[in-house]
């Protein structure tokens, strides 16, 4: 087992401002190529793959289910071990008074074994989802997939048997504070969710700006009067559509079997997957 004391959490704390900063600093005319050319290759291709699950209820072709439901908890269940970290570390960092810093990762695998009880909870596939449930009811945003980075910051040996959950909140999380920022090939590893597609409803639309705000990755902006979403950019988060008090943007999946099966694919080839869970 790792050794990680309790005061790790803290330390963590201390130095996550960190991330969102560099990140933000990629944008410097020299300097942030230079930091880009160094970060990316941590940020991207097997050493980060994740995606955001949108936690909107009104999901079209969900299938009359709550999509984050069957999505993550498909992943709990196939888990084979689990633990939950006693803080959240973006939330500690911010100070955050908006949601729950106990709110901590959820994270999945074989590898989970090997995390030290003084920094996380070794829990049941049901306390894992019970957890889950109430990070949705808080209006917290899933987000899961391969973060390399997390065998170090949690004392696991990178054996390619480690995923990550995060519960995250629009005021603290890193990425949703700095994805913006980050260089094109690193984006490129936060996915959407297959078949799931946004849209702006434009009759419905009041060009009052709010999505335009809260999107992390600028994949909407005011265009000749309109409100224009970007596909491409867009990450699959659906917090525009949560902002939207004119229920001006839909979300809509194809099919959440297709979305299942396609995550759990794309994670198995970053995962080494065993008989029985991971």
């Amino acid at each position: 087992m790792s050794r990680r004391p309790a005061w790790w959490l803290k330390f963590l704390a201390f130095v996550w401002p960190i991330t969102w900063t560099s990140a933000r600093m990629t944008k410097i005319p020299v300097l942030g190529k230079l930091l880009a050319v160094i970060t990316t290759p941590l940020f991207s291709g097997n050493n980060l793959n994740i995606s955001y699950i949108p936690i909107n209820k009104e999901v079209k072709g969900a299938e009359s289910s709550f999509l984050p439901e069957k999505v993550v908890e498909a992943l709990i269940r196939r888990s084979s071990h689990r633990v939950i970290i006693n803080r959240c570390t973006c939330r500690d960092a911010c100070n955050c008074k908006n949601h729950p810093i106990e709110y901590g990762c959820t994270l999945l695998g074989e590898g989970t074994k090997e995390i030290d009880p003084r920094i996380a909870r070794h829990v049941s596939v049901d306390e894992a989802i019970e957890h889950f449930h109430r990070t949705l009811e808080n209006g917290l945003i899933p987000q899961t997939g391969r973060v390399r980075i997390d065998n170090f910051i949690w004392g696991v040996k990178d054996r390619g048997k480690l995923l990550t959950l995060c519960h995250c909140c629009t005021c603290c999380c890193t990425i949703l504070k700095s994805g913006k920022y980050w260089p094109e090939k690193a984006a490129e590893s936060i996915v959407k969710l297959e078949g799931l597609t946004i849209d702006v409803i434009e009759d419905k639309c009041v060009r009052c700006g709010k999505c335009i705000e809260e999107c992390f990755m600028d994949a909407i902006k005011l265009t000749g009067g309109r409100i224009v979403h970007d596909q491409e950019k867009c990450k699959g988060c659906g917090i525009c559509a949560s902002v939207c008090k004119e229920k001006a943007i839909s979300v809509e999946i194809a099919s959440v079997e297709s979305a299942v099966n396609e995550i759990y694919g794309r994670i198995k080839t970053r995962i080494n997957f065993e008989s029985g869970g991971f």
